[in-house]
């Protein structure tokens, strides 16, 4: 399920450098001792702390550079020592450490204390100063601000204690012999301090944001955190209540600063485990705790979504093959990568939590059984999660091995998900939903690898039939046009459309539940913003803004945009098709569009779209960024009605867009060139594949009305043609399946011969096209019935305009020679001799007309009008 990447190695990286030393030191070739290296700290620059204990029996202390990969020794005590904490400033002139003292032996009968906190100087002098020696666990964390100082002479310590306090010193420094880095009045270090918290019993460091988030208690739980800014300011900044069982806690719980290893933690102990994510790019805060159910075979978490301003609790059902005992002492690890947050227990399930998308459970992934696997190849309990914010993937620290990985969710397994039958061995109405979360997953996530977005086409374009709860096209187009508009405008994310399930009128009960999974969602969690803004792209104020328009959006009907709705308006349109204001301000937002996908489309010409009017679509197109444009207009008027219709005319445009482009991927995939489009040969297999993927990408866009590229119906007409027999081609027409564009009809009447068939062909064709389209393919076909069509509209419009002009009288002696015995006839050809100067003659420049058979027409027809020869 994950993709893991190694980023450090105790082993590679620090041990073979620290033997190294080691044997330089004891004067040999190799040293063949043991050296106890263990990870201290992982600092805001990825420099790892350690320690190790070497041949001369002293415990010292060294940083490895994430960025050169280099080693560096920073301190060297005279004796061993176990260290419980450690931290080292920006600018490696002074390090805390905290030493678990030693009671064993005759240390055990002197009055020391369990704890001895202290700061060194190590650069160079190597000063020391007691900052607390007492009877709990102590840990010091230095403050690294983003401030850029040429010369800083102050550092900034926070020192926590298991007592339930967390103090600030500020520690002056100053330069000595121009290189000399030395505390100012060390001796009243302890007086400048201030405390900042006074009670906690859970408290979480984030050393990349310079937060600290802890946990309160007086009338109900309540989660604070402490933002600290450079230059020595720092303010509560959010508050939010939190239920949670009485005494969550055995002991205080530190997260993020550093790793103990003389006080494991006892898993059977916790009641809760607790961890807080943010998340700067999406603006978004996560709080996840979870809780065993001692008298239920059930796992209990919750994951608090602030942006969202609700709060989801999932209980998961972890079978009856565990005994009680066992399932208490199981809590899962939370995993954030992107904006999901990956809830794992070994051997029993993975949730994968899209906290985006979080309306429904069919849009967060769900996996369980025994070979569920991260890929982790060891125990969860030596597992620790380090949350980096400004990379979109978690890291993952195996602390028995001492390794390092990236973690990133494997596009290669959510495609297995997507191509298997049965994924976890289930019913495929079970495996559904796990196919829509895994696809949004490879759509919105990480859809803008343009490989991986291929390798989704061509699954699309191999999978023959719809899935019976969803359509997996319709989720494609609005799962990327979603992810393209968001990358744009972060507000989009609660008024346009992600997912074609919401148009449907009844939901399949499949994507409504996940088999052993209950969910319950609780709106309006109460959060409460303090301190002020500190510039327009503070991360508080932007995720208070978010907290406040999720909780707007919630109470406001339809707050999301629904392309289905458009389907009454669209009705109406379609029907009446005659020119008018409306329709004039339906094709300038066209022509918008279109002017935008020219550009994009100079040089893709592979399939011949965009290259023909098509005035339904036109419509089509106007209309849905009129609709769209008064959707956003209404639900997000502070964006301005400027960049609103920049956002409409691009969404549509890259709608148009995306369709061409699914059309493009499948042409080159069965290798198509321009011969398909030519009707005088039969379709190959690959023809009719590409052919039956078009008419599921028909399908999907008219059940959400979305418009199509202008000469989409052209091409599939000629696709039709080949693959299909007449017959059935017909019956395409006749249920509504295929348009016939007057474009294809007109290739096809000068395309094809006029064998039997296809004049059969041509023949109903013609029977179904509207009467202003059918007179102008008549004069396209080169055939007598063609001909006699022509003639026959020609001699029945003079008669009519000439039915005007009452009173015509007849004179002989004007028309020398002629003989007026068949009066009729006389009648007629003289009343054509007057009024053909003034009609247009619709044989003119006309190659296919034979004029003397119109002439012959014309005198057969008049004959059968006057009643003297029958039809």
């Amino acid at each position: 399920m994950l993709k893991l990447k190694p980023k450090f190695d105790l082993q590679a990286d620090v041990v073979s450098d620290i033997l190294r030393k080691e044997a330089s030191v004891c004067r040999v070739t190799e040293y063949s001792g043991a050296v106890d290296t263990r990870i201290l700290n992982i600092e805001r620059d990825g420099g790892v702390l350690y320690s190790w204990k070497g041949a001369t029996g002293t415990t010292r202390i060294g940083k490895y550079d994430s960025n050169t990969k280099q080693n560096k020794l920073l301190y060297t005590f005279d004796k061993q020592v176990c260290v419980s904490s450690c931290s080292l400033n920006k600018e490696e002139t002074l390090l805390a450490v905290s030493l678990a003292q030693n009671t064993r032996g005759e240390e055990r009968l002197k009055p020391i204390s369990k704890c001895l906190t202290l700061l060194i100087e190590i650069h160079p002098i190597n000063n020391t100063k007691v900052l607390k020696a007492v009877d709990c666990r102590v840990k010091v964390q230095f403050l690294r601000s983003e401030a850029d100082r040429t010369s800083v002479l102050e550092s900034h310590l926070l020192l926590l204690a298991e007592d339930g306090y967390v103090d600030l010193y500020h520690v002056l420094l100053t330069k000595q012999e121009g290189y000399r880095v030395v505390m100012v009045n060390p001796e009243r270090l302890s007086k400048t301090a201030e405390t900042i918290v006074e009670d906690f019993c859970w408290v979480q460091w984030d050393g990349h944001t310079q937060r600290l988030y802890y946990l309160t208690h007086n009338d109900k739980f309540l989660i604070r955190c402490v933002q600290f800014y450079p230059y020595n300011t720092c303010e509560t900044v959010l508050e939010l209540p939190l239920e949670l069982p009485a005494n969550p806690f055995c002991t205080v719980t530190f997260v993020n600063l550093g790793f103990d290893h003389y006080h494991t933690e006892r898993p059977e102990q916790e009641l809760v485990r607790m961890k807080v994510f943010t998340n700067r790019i999406e603006r978004s805060m996560c709080v996840c705790y979870s809780r065993s159910l001692k008298d239920k075979q059930e796992l209990v978490y919750t994951v608090v979504l602030v942006h969202k301003d609700c709060s989801k609790t999932f209980r998961v059902s972890l079978g009856s093959d565990q005994s009680p005992q066992k399932a208490t002492q199981l809590h899962p690890l939370f995993i954030p990568i992107g904006y999901y947050i990956l809830v794992y227990l070994q051997g029993y399930f993975l949730h994968c939590i899209n906290t985006r998308q979080q309306e429904m459970l069919c849009h967060s992934l769900f996996l369980s059984g025994l070979d569920v696997d991260l890929g982790l190849h060891c125990q969860t309990s030596s597992i620790i999660v380090l949350h980096e914010e400004e990379e979109s993937s978690g890291g993952l620290l195996d602390l028995a091995s001492g390794r390092i990985h990236t973690a990133e969710l494997s596009p290669a397994y959510l495609l297995q998900i997507l191509r298997s039958d049965t994924p976890s061995r289930c019913p495929s109405s079970k495996t559904d939903p796990q196919r829509l979360a895994a696809l949004h997953c490879l759509l919105v996530y990480m859809g803008s690898d343009p490989n991986l977005e291929l390798k989704i086409i061509e699954w699309l374009s191999d999978n023959v039939n719809a899935f019976e709860s969803f359509d997996q096209i319709q989720e494609f187009i609005l799962g990327s046009l979603y992810r393209i508009s968001y990358e744009k405008s972060l507000n989009m994310d609660k008024v346009l459309p992600y997912s074609s399930v919401f148009d449907k009128k009844e939901m399949p009960l499949c994507l409504l539940e996940v088999p052993g999974v209950l969910c319950t969602t609780e709106l309006h969690i109460e959060p409460v913003f303090k301190g002020k803004a500190r510039g327009l792209l503070n991360f508080w104020s932007e995720l208070q803004w978010n907290t406040e328009r999720a909780k707007y959006l919630d109470s406001v009907p339809n707050s999301r945009y629904r392309p289905s709705h458009i389907q009454a308006d669209w009705d109406k349109l379609r029907s009446e098709m005659r020119p008018s204001s409306h329709m004039n301000h339906m094709e300038e937002n066209t022509k918008k569009v279109l002017s935008i996908v020219d550009t994009w489309c100079l040089d893709k010409k592979l399939v011949p779209l965009f290259q023909e009017e098509d005035h339904q679509q036109r419509v089509l197109i106007g209309l849905t960024v009129d609709k769209l444009r008064e959707h956003l207009n209404r639900q997000l008027p502070r964006l301005g009605k400027k960049k609103i219709d920049s956002l409409v005319v691009n969404y549509v445009a890259k709608l148009l867009e995306l369709i061409r482009h699914m059309l493009e991927s499948v042409w080159l995939k069965h290798k198509l060139g321009p011969r398909v489009l030519c009707f005088t040969q039969q379709g190959s297999p690959a023809e009719w594949s590409v052919f039956h993927f078009m008419l599921r990408i028909l399908e999907a866009t008219r059940g959400l009305c979305l418009p199509l590229p202008p000469g989409y119906h052209t091409l599939l007409a000629v696709f039709a043609v080949r693959c299909l027999p007449h017959h059935t081609f017909l019956q395409y027409i006749d249920h509504g399946v295929l348009q016939l564009t007057e474009t294809f009809v007109s290739r096809l009447m000068t395309d094809l011969d006029n064998s039997d068939a296809n004049e059969r062909l041509k023949f109903s064709i013609l029977k179904r096209l509207p009467e202003p389209m059918e007179q102008r393919i008549y004069h396209m076909w080169d055939h007598p019935v063609s001909s006699a069509s022509i003639s026959r509209d020609y001699v029945t419009t003079l008669l009519e305009k000439h039915s005007k002009n009452k009173g015509f009288t007849f004179s002989s002696r004007e028309r020398p020679g002629f003989r007026p015995e068949f009066l009729p006839l006389t009648y007629l050809a003289k009343m054509l001799s007057d009024i053909e100067e003034q009609a247009l003659n619709p044989f003119e420049e006309q190659e296919n007309v034979d004029a003397r058979f119109v002439e012959e027409t014309a005198l057969k027809q008049t004959v059968i009008l006057l009643g003297f020869e029958e039809k």
